[in-house]
């Protein structure tokens, strides 16, 4: 058998053997023992989800560092003095699993829990994640580690890892998914019973504090306060409805607008002469929206145009002031060479005029032998010249190596640059398609997800009128996948875009990007009246019998979509040929089709009339199907660009070794130059010493003739090449500066074209508008003529009915006197009635208003008395669904209170007679009240005590037995007690602890953590029991030392 395991928590990189969970098996137990157990679940697996298994705490109360726990998955004891931790074990659990300051009773705000003199704190605690009913294990895997860190102004963060350390999420709405999944409570009493807590309930008299306490255990209580939220509710709805009863009043307003309407006089040629202007105001508004939009395709193929020759007049002026500076490093080569040459025949003249002036007789001996000596020391000298010219040679050769590999070391310097910057671009571009692979949104942009769940909030609150559409690409699947990159180049940045209905969702739009795109990165929106049908495009549309158009080539999810593409970019009229070739010959050989503006190849080439413009682009990025293959060719041109970037820099490499090596030559060179010329000058001033030794030696003076002579031929040598190479400078600048001046012409040129672009594009909004507010103006005369002819057919379809009823009327008059009675009145009176009833007209007319005005009236009165009866019928069909549910699920919850307590009752009466007590539990559901009752021994079964009457032990072991009936009623993947037995004695503690056992022992699969003061040495030798035990704390400690006593296991 093996030895029961205590643990030290003060090496968290302990390694033991995982043992075996067992089970013992009861088949003599009473039928007591097995109804107070009845409701445990009899599967005797170890928990899989939502146990604890390690919690570590830093800088948390007044521990600097406490922890790791590892905790077992069954029965685990907390065990140490007062002081030790334990306490704070179970506040860390509370504060690190969500829960709030106050349900600890050890603060009422988060800042306290930070240690004194320290910042911040941080909660580590790992749940476990197995089985089937793990939370996404493929993404936390077997373990979930939540770890908290508290600041010290009172606020908390959450960073939410996988069991490999991954960092998962940060968000606190993942936290709540997670206990929600696996029905962990925090702050419910009955899983996590805190030492305040325990107390509070031990020494409580109060039965209203142990029916709350029962409520709140089973979630009751929640249950009762969301019912009297919905019916809170519903009696708000109510009285809205009866206030929106009087919206039946608008009722009369239709009335007199009515009869108005009849009063007016139609005049069909002003509608029909209203009508024929909006018809022109229409057809100019679109005419003058279609010349712009063309305008600015114009003017943006221009733009495109002007690119490449921006890029070749930047090349070219590159190279002419590289060959400008080449130039002048020679020519200033020349210079310095002039200057030397001039220094030497300035000496050689004051040389040889002191040499004439000074020459006299000598004795031929001593002449000979001075003549000998100076001409041994010219051997030496040309030498010394001779080896210093080529060292120079050599000088000039080593500089401009080391000029030609700093340039080449600059090339391949911007080149590495270039090439990194693509690598990072690829391996972005690669990381976004693995993302898309979870959320195909992510491939157009991995912040699209969040940005399109806040545009569906922001709808949902009423800042849209209609939900924008995007991004558009998201809607469109080619059906050739061959033609994806053809229908990306052609559609370029619209794929990234989005459309909303009108200018006022897309200020709203624009408003929400700006809080998830950078300026100058957000991607286009298009202002389109949105329609549920596709545009009818057959008349303006180009048909080919081989090749389609973009239109047909793609599947549109979205009838906005689709008209939107068409409205833009006008994918009716483009053609997708695959060959380039084939496109060439449709295009340009022959005349293009009809209604065809342009075509692209399969390549992404785009091809006009007179015109054809390569691709940029190799492979598509927003709407390849084949997600797999695109990942693999990004790897491959990753791996490519890594090899490129290892071949770049090991060349850089060589080239910085080459450059060191040839600066070395250059300064050996250079100091070898230094020596030569310091003995050139220690060498002529040897011969001119002995030149002048006496003042009638002999000079040779012809040789330093000759030489000047020849120093002034190499004069006149350096200063013609010298004033050769200032012409090729000259030129060259002359040559740089055209250069210059048409780079900068084309940067104006294409500067004015993208300031031409912007008004055009707000003129195309603006035309947009025009064409939008023509068509609204237009359908709305015709509604009105429609409006008028039917009031028209109306009055003359009533004039017939009364004619016939003259008709009648006059016949049955005729029968009664057959002549017709003329009128007594004079003209004269008769003209002033007409008058009278003119005046009364014109009365009329001025008090009711113009007729237009009238019938907007009439409709906007309509319209709200329809919306708000609709309203009104909508509400009060939901409030008899309500009272239909509320009243069933009040009595589900009755009946579900009713069950709990009577199950809550038989528990705790059960488990008192393990003692041979005996007792109840009274429940008064009407005035929220609980009682228990209890004798303490069988021998006066008739005289029940209150709790309040019984001993400290006795209450205290009354509570467990409460508690434990809690237990058997409610679920939870853990329960945790602090202090529960600290007024019991030896014996009631001995019952209560055995009982626990007997509870731990039936439930496997969930975790007990109990923390008490006592040794627990009696405890029984089982593997399932895990015993936590804490040195007590030093005085002045601030790291805990725990004991590391680790038991030896016998293989099981």
């Amino acid at each position: 058998m093996g030895k029961r395991k205590e643990e030290s928590i003060s090496k968290p990189g302990s390694h033991k053997r995982q043992r075996q969970e067992y089970a013992d098996e009861h088949s003599d137990e009473s039928n007591e023992e097995e109804n107070s157990q009845s409701s445990a679940d009899s599967n005797s697996t170890v928990g899989e989800v939502g146990i604890i298994e390690s919690i570590q705490l830093k800088n948390f109360m007044c521990h600097s560092m406490l922890g790791p726990f590892q905790f077992g998955s069954n029965l685990n004891f907390v065990v140490g003095s007062n002081g030790s931790g334990k306490s704070s074990v179970l506040t860390a659990l509370i504060v690190g699993l969500g829960g709030k300051a106050t349900a600890t009773n050890r603060g009422s705000s988060l800042k306290m829990f930070v240690r004194d003199g320290e910042t911040s704190a941080d909660i580590s605690i790992t749940l476990r994640n197995r089985g089937r009913d793990a939370f996404k294990p493929e993404v936390y895997g077997g373990s979930i580690i939540v770890n908290q860190h508290i600041t010290l102004d009172g606020s908390r963060s959450y960073r939410l890892k996988s069991k490999s350390g991954t960092l998962i999420s940060s968000k606190k709405e993942e936290l709540i998914g997670i206990l929600d999944h696996f029905n962990i409570q925090v702050d419910n009493p009955v899983s996590v019973l805190t030492q305040e807590m325990s107390k509070h309930f031990l020494q409580s008299k109060n039965e209203g504090d142990k029916y709350k306490f029962f409520m709140k255990a089973t979630q009751l209580e929640q249950m009762k306060e969301d019912y009297s939220s919905i019916m809170k509710t519903k009696e708000n709805t109510c009285i809205q409805i009866e206030q929106g009863v009087e919206v039946g009043e608008m009722e009369k307003e239709i009335q007199p607008i009515k009869e108005g309407i009849r009063t007016e006089e139609g005049n069909t040629d002003k509608f029909i002469q209203k009508l024929e202007e909006c018809q022109v105001k229409v057809s100019e508004a679109e005419e003058k929206y279609k010349t712009i939009q063309e305008k600015l395709i114009t003017v943006s193929e221009e733009a495109q145009a002007l690119h490449p020759q921006h890029i070749s007049l930047k090349a070219d002026v590159q190279a002419r002031r590289k060959a400008v500076n080449e130039a002048e490093v020679l020519y200033n080569r020349f210079k310095t060479e002039l200057k030397h040459l001039g220094k030497d025949n300035e000496q050689l003249r004051k040389r040889i005029e002191e040499l004439k002036s000074s020459a006299n007789q000598v004795s031929e001996p001593e002449k000979l032998e001075r003549q000998r000596k100076i001409a041994h020391l010219r051997e030496q000298l040309k030498a010394v010249h001779d080896e210093e010219t080529m060292i120079g040679q050599q000088v000039d050769q080593f500089q401009q190596a080391i000029y030609k590999y700093k340039e080449e070391h600059a090339r391949l310097r911007r080149e590495d640059c270039d090439v990194k910057e693509a690598l990072g671009a690829k391996q972005k571009q690669l990381r976004e398609l693995k993302d898309s692979k979870t959320n195909t949104l992510k491939r157009f942009g991995p912040h699209i997800p969040a940005f399109l769940e806040a545009v569906e909030t922001a709808y949902r609150q009423g800042r849209f009128k209609h939900k924008p559409v995007g991004p558009l690409g998201a809607f469109i699947h080619p059906k050739d996948a061959e033609l994806t990159l053809a229908v990306e180049c052609c559609l370029k940045s619209l794929v990234q875009a989005f459309c909303c209905d009108n200018h006022s969702d897309e200020r709203a739009l624009q408003l929400l990007m700006s809080k998830y795109y950078p300026r100058g990165f957000r991607p286009q929106i298009i202002v389109n009246k949105f329609q549920n049908e596709v545009y009818d495009v057959r008349h303006r549309g180009v048909h080919h019998p081989e090749f389609p158009s973009v239109l047909t080539a793609l599947e549109i999810d979205h009838a906005v979509v689709a008209n939107c593409l068409i409205d833009v970019r006008r994918i009716e009229a483009i053609l997708l040929i695959k060959s380039s070739c084939k496109a060439r010959e449709v295009m340009q050989f022959n005349r293009p089709p009809k209604n065809c503006r342009e075509a692209f190849t399969a390549e992404g080439d785009q091809v006009f009339e007179r015109r054809y413009y390569s691709s940029d682009y190799l492979r598509p990025k927003f709407l390849s199907k084949d997600v797999e293959a695109e990942i693999s060719h990004l790897e491959k041109e990753i791996e490519n660009k890594k090899s490129q970037l290892t071949a770049s820099q090991q060349r850089l490499y060589s080239i910085e070794n080459e450059i060191r090596q040839n600066e070395d030559h250059l300064h050996s060179l250079r100091r070898r130059q230094k020596e030569l010329q310091i003995k050139i000058r220690r060498t002529n001033a040897e011969i001119a010493d002995i030149e002048n030794m006496e003042e009638h030696q002999s000079v040779d003076i012809r040789t330093l003739e000759d030489e000047a002579e020849e120093n002034k031929g190499k004069m006149e040598s350096v200063k013609k090449d010298m004033q050769q190479q200032s012409r090729k400078m000259e030129e060259l600048k002359n040559t740089l500066q055209l250069a210059e001046k048409k780079l900068e012409e084309m940067k104006e040129k294409i500067h004015q074209v993208e300031e031409v672009a912007g008004p055009i594009k707000d003129e195309l909004n603006q035309a947009d508008s025009e064409v939008e507010n023509s068509k609204r103006r237009l359908q709305h005369y015709e509604d009105k003529q429609k409006e008028h002819l039917a009031c028209i057919k109306r009055h003359k379809e009533l004039l017939a009915v009364k004619e016939k009823e003259l008709e009648e009327k006059t016949a049955q008059a005729r029968q009664i006197y057959s002549e017709r009675m003329e009128v007594s009145r004079t003209v004269k009176s008769l003209d002033a009635e007409m008058n009278r009833l003119r005046e009364r007209i014109n009365s009329e007319n001025l008090r009711h208003g113009n007729r237009e005005e009238i019938v907007q009236q009439f409709h906007d009165a309509k319209e709200r008395y329809e919306d708000a009866n609709t309203k009104v019928k909508h509400l009060k069909k939901f409030i008899r669904l309500l009272e239909e549910i509320m009243t069933q699920r009040f009595k589900i919850y009755r009946q579900f209170l009713r069950l709990l307590s009577l199950r809550c009752k038989l528990y705790f009466d059960n488990l008192l007679r393990l003692r041979a007590c005996s007792g109840k539990i009274l429940f008064d559901h009407k005035n929220e009240t609980l009682s228990i009752t209890v004798q303490p021994r069988e021998e006066d079964k008739a005289a029940l005590n209150d709790v309040r009457s019984l001993s400290g032990g006795e209450r205290s072991f009354s509570t467990v037995c409460f508690i434990l009936s809690l237990w058997s009623i409610t679920e939870s993947p853990f329960r945790c007690l602090d202090e529960f037995d600290v007024y019991m004695d030896m014996v009631n503690r001995r019952i209560a602890m055995d009982m626990i056992l007997k509870v731990a022992d039936s439930q496997h699969h969930r975790q007990f953590i109990l923390l008490t003061p006592q040794r627990m040495s009696s405890l029984p030798t089982c593997p399932r029991i895990r015993i936590l035990r804490m040195q007590d704390p030093e005085r002045g400690q601030r790291t805990l030392n725990f004991q590391n006593r680790n038991d030896k296991e016998e293989d099981q």
